[in-house]
């Protein structure tokens, strides 16, 4: 079986991200528009959410929408092609860190 590969976009805003519902309005958008997204929160940097898409073009809608909602924020596209990503703290997705 072949692996999916995720593109990780970062956010950060001077409004907050956490505690606003924002991941379950991110998932909401991917199940309305019918592409798959994950959303977390980060562990390794204040008031931070990430984002995974399976292909870049869906992440211009959730960065549209981000753009829509909130008036302060920086997304950055921080890492392509992470298979099984774990998106609260970056470090992890480092396959090299570990060993089986």
């Amino acid at each position: 079986m072949k692996l999916i590969k995720w593109h990780i976009y970062e956010i950060t805003s001077s409004e907050s991200v956490n505690g606003v519902m924002l991941r379950g309005r991110i998932r909401k958008l991917g199940i309305e528009g019918g592409f798959n997204v994950l959303a977390e929160n980060t562990e390794d940097i204040p008031n931070g959410l990430r984002f995974a898409v399976v292909e870049e073009s869906d992440a211009q809608k959730v960065i549209d929408y981000l753009h829509e909602i909130l008036s302060d924020v920086d997304i950055q596209h921080i890492m392509d092609d992470v298979e099984n990503p774990i998106l609260s703290k970056i470090k992890v997705n480092i396959s090299e860190r570990y060993k089986l």
